[in-house]
């Protein structure tokens, strides 16, 4: 009998000490994850849009010289069928935009060169495109997932950002971007 009430009191006394604990424990470790986390930050709407630069195949992209004009950009991949799906809309936009001041940066993620020029070809993609192999450009906007794309202002602050494909040519996107 001894042993049972001791068993009672530890299940009674102990026991649920020990779940607190632990509870406690698995909430501070929890709240101190932000501060363990090493890769690059997603960044916040209205702060600056942080500059690359993307040298593909004799062409150099740098974001800073489109200051003064509303930046569509855009991370993408030839292998992302979202990507695949929404680019036709995109560069339908940007033909429409123009005259705007709107422009369309997009970065490809692609490794594979010979696909990615395909791709263009065949899809008569005529807006401004870039290849960062390296993944170096989306790595600065906390981008892994394919498609994303950032509104950046014309004094270049990031406004808006969408992930996932986009019907470009929507009435409440070319709304949005009319009004920067």
């Amino acid at each position: 009998m001894l042993f049972h009430r001791v068993g009672i009191l530890y299940y009674i006394r102990v026991r649920p000490f020990s779940c607190s604990a632990r509870l406690s424990l698995v909430l501070i470790l929890l709240a101190a994850l932000p501060a363990c986390y090493s890769g690059s930050r997603p960044l916040r709407i209205g702060s600056t849009a942080p500059e690359f630069t993307v040298q593909d195949s004799g062409r150099s992209v740098k974001l800073s010289d489109f200051r003064g004009q509303v930046v569509v950009l855009n991370f993408w991949a030839t292998w992302c069928p979202p990507c695949v799906e929404e680019m036709p809309s995109l560069v339908e936009m940007q033909r429409r935009m123009k005259a705007k001041g709107i422009t369309v940066v997009a970065v490809s993620v692609d490794v594979d060169q010979g696909a990615y020029l395909q791709f263009l070809k065949e899809h008569n993609v005529n807006l401004l495109t870039v290849r960062d192999p390296d993944q170096k450009s989306n790595a600065l906007y906390g981008t892994f997932k394919f498609p994303e794309t950032y509104i950046i202002d014309r004094n270049g602050v990031m406004r808006r950002k969408f992930i996932g494909g986009v019907d470009w040519t929507a009435p409440d996107i070319t709304e949005f971007l009319g009004r920067m």
